[in-house]
């Protein structure tokens, strides 16, 4: 048996060998692209599962609805989730504001003084903490929020060309929304996926190895989704 098959215990001849997309490690007759896919999967339940899982972050919707009810429904039953998993209501705050932009996309003022009203917490406070993460919106954004990253790996990648492209094609400024309301484009920090550069997240679907040149038919296959 030659080194290299003792060394990795496999025979590298074998039809696919996968060095570990999607976190998978072996011999398969796949392609990455079988491996890893490319369509998003799951929706989150709206009354948040498991009171263990209904604290986590929330998905990023295609519809936004600003003059929603936040804290009925099956949504109501979600915050009652999160609210037993916590004994002191500001640490339920984050989970919350999640919740709340969930639903109407961006967190306004009138959004973020319901959350304090609800928590019985000062407006004051729910602000602080609303506009110290820039994973909240604070103005409405458009049906897609394209958020790419620039860190270091995706920066060395072509991240800054990647946003550049974004920005043309889409013909939006940084932060903007494009007149149709179909897209918002921002610049971001590590999105956790720096084995695939350069990554950009749409909202809670990620796409990898993005070039500057995937861009206009990346943003004509998501004008096809929205009709």
């Amino acid at each position: 048996m030659s080194d290299s098959k003792r060394s990795t215990g496999r025979d590298r001849a074998a039809p696919f060998s996968n060095p570990g997309w999607a976190g998978n490690t072996g011999d398969f007759k796949l392609t990455e692209e079988e491996v890893r896919g490319d369509e998003y999967v799951g929706v989150r339940r709206r009354d948040g599962g498991h009171p263990s899982v209904a604290p986590t972050l929330p998905y990023i919707l295609d519809e936004k609805s600003p003059d929603a009810p936040i804290f009925e429904g099956e949504y109501g039953e979600r915050l009652e989730k999160i609210l037993s998993r916590y004994p002191d209501s500001r640490a339920a705050l984050i989970p919350a504001l999640n919740l709340a932009q969930e639903v109407r996309g961006h967190l306004s003022s009138e959004t973020m003084r319901e959350v304090a009203e609800r928590l019985e917490l000062s407006d004051a406070y729910v602000r602080g903490v609303a506009t110290f993460y820039t994973m909240y919106n604070k103005a409405p954004v458009g049906r897609f929020l394209i958020q790419v990253c620039t860190n270091i790996s995706c920066n060395l990648c072509g991240g800054d060309e990647v946003l550049a492209a974004f920005l043309e094609h889409a013909g939006v400024e940084m932060g903007e929304t494009t007149e149709d309301g179909l897209f918002t484009i921002t610049e971001v920090e590590c999105l956790a996926a720096c084995g695939f550069p350069t990554a950009v997240q749409i909202n809670s679907r990620y796409y990898e190895n993005v070039s500057a040149d995937d861009v206009p038919a990346l943003l004509d296959r998501l004008r096809e989704e929205a009709g």
